[in-house]
């Protein structure tokens, strides 16, 4: 929970780097409430639809989309790879798995660019 806090902290911040495990748990904590929103909205009833989500997920959605994007881009300056390199992933099929093994690369051990290494050793 405490990564998930710390990604809401710095919603805003495209600079700096993230580590892998803050990335990764910042998507689970997302999955799990997404997950949760979902149920509630059938719960409620207020479901669209045959779709199966309703207004609480489009809710939580649109409140987690600008944190996960700047969480994105700081686990790719991790690596040492531009925040545009998102752009990649309009390239169907091989850009999702071309990005998404930059997510799950480890760390650069040294500074780049973008600033010095998140962890501790």
């Amino acid at each position: 929970m405490e990564w998930y806090l710390q990604v809401l902290k710095n919603y805003a911040n495209f600079k700096g780097r993230a580590r892998r495990a803050e990335y990764w748990m910042f998507t689970l904590f997302c999955l799990f409430f997404s997950l949760f929103a979902v149920a509630l909205d059938n719960v409620f009833e207020i479901a669209i639809t045959n779709l199966g989500f309703g207004p609480l997920y489009i809710l939580y959605v649109l409140a987690v989309f600008l944190p996960a994007l700047s969480a994105t881009v700081r686990r790719l300056h991790d690596v040492g790879k531009s925040g545009w390199t998102l752009l990649v992933l309009v390239i169907p099929i091989v850009g999702v798995l071309w990005v998404f093994i930059q997510l799950i690369k480890d760390s650069e051990l040294y500074d780049n660019p973008y600033g010095p290494c998140p962890k501790e050793f």
